[in-house]
């Protein structure tokens, strides 16, 4: 491989153009980086937000696995690189290390070191409040990048940033999609970004608020500290682990008004929240249980296969009830709720609460 051959910059110009407008192509344009740039492999990071759902190409699978389940992607030094790069567009391992302390640092030997990896060049692409950076790989034997194809690398980070610009407009056209979608439906629905603020809301969500459900500082917060922690946490376990589409319910009580607490069911959308560079990383919706009517429970014995006692609990939990509440509510343990539950997914065919609220929305409710 000819290391001083000069980079293919065009053809990541094109391959950035594309993902912009199509997100789902961000993994090919990575590979685009890889061959244009004569490297082992190439990731795209935001530098706001350490996130795992991020572009990458294939070779580098291995090494991200570990990256992200190894505790990595919280130990990575190469973030300090951003004040160089804001700077100076392109920075590389020497901007934040000297050769001897890359020989110790456990980073560089025992994260990249078995898997034949160690240098890079991070290239910023900046729009704005958009900070990203395509960081290209290098293996052991490739040797680091040398002055003159910095230089092109410095030249290509001028170009990219049109790409951020255009990334971010189409994120945000989806995330008014999804509300507007949301909102022919009567579903209150709350766009959440990288660090959980609130990029946007539709009318039944505005609704909601009052004390017990404000926006404050940017953040969705209850009346209860409590469940603003509980919000937050199960938010958090979301955005950490890219294969999780939903969480399970947060109880979000509205003691000043004495009605039910409101359910939040924080998820995925795969069209709006593509990758850790989408605006919107997670979705609330929520469910006022006062407004939400249970389907009967004749018709779910008779479509499913319900026992009564099933078909109560699956009537309840439609209502918006938690699984604790209905346990107390029909004077049974927690356990055999549990064991109920599992015997109502296996005769619906569903998976998670979320499913079987959905399901059953679409039958008679109750008289």
């Amino acid at each position: 491989m000819d290391m001083g051959a000069a980079f293919d910059i065009e053809a990541i110009s094109g391959a950035f153009a594309k993902a912009a407008i199509d997100p789902g192509y961000w993994g090919f344009a990575m590979e685009a980086v890889s061959e244009a740039t004569h490297s082992y492999g190439a990731i795209l990071f935001d530098i706001n937000s350490h996130l795992p759902g991020i572009p990458r190409s294939r070779t580098m699978e291995p090494s991200f696995e570990a990256y992200v389940h190894g505790g990595w992607i919280d130990r990575d030094v190469r973030y300090r690189i951003a004040p160089v790069l804001e700077h100076r567009g392109v920075a590389t391992d020497f901007d934040i290390m000297a050769p001897d302390q890359i020989s110790r640092d456990p980073y560089y030997q025992e994260f990249l070191a078995p898997f034949g990896l160690r240098w890079f060049a991070g290239v910023k692409v900046a729009a704005g409040d958009d900070f990203w950076c395509l960081s290209i790989q290098r293996s052991i034997e490739q040797g680091p990048f040398d002055q003159s194809e910095l230089l092109e690398l410095g030249g290509l980070s001028k170009q990219l940033g049109t790409a951020a610009v255009f990334a971010n407009a189409v994120g945000f056209a989806r995330v008014e999609a999804a509300l507007d979608a949301f909102c022919a439906s009567a579903t209150p629905a709350v766009m959440l970004g990288h660090n959980g603020t609130v990029i946007g809301m539709n009318g039944p969500a505005e609704n909601l608020l009052d004390e017990d459900l404000r926006v404050l500082a940017g953040r969705l917060v209850s009346g209860s500290r409590n469940a603003s922690d509980a919000f937050d946490r199960s938010l958090n376990e979301l955005l950490k682990n890219p294969g999780s589409a939903t969480m399970p319910p947060v109880q979000m009580p509205r003691p000043r008004s004495g009605r039910r607490p409101l359910l939040a069911y924080l998820l995925r959308l795969p069209k709006v929240t593509h990758t850790a560079l989408s605006p919107c990383q997670a979705t609330a919706i929520f469910i006022d249980p006062d407004l939400r009517p249970s389907p009967a429970g004749t018709v779910l014995m008779s479509c499913f296969g319900l026992t009564r006692a099933e078909a109560k609990l699956a009537g309840m939990l439609a209502g918006g009830d938690c699984l604790i509440t209905i346990a107390e509510h029909l004077s049974i343990t927690y356990e055999t709720a549990r064991n109920q539950l599992k015997a109502v997914f296996a005769k619906t065919e569903t998976h998670r609460q979320s499913d079987l609220m959905a399901l059953l929305s679409r039958f008679p409710v109750s008289e």
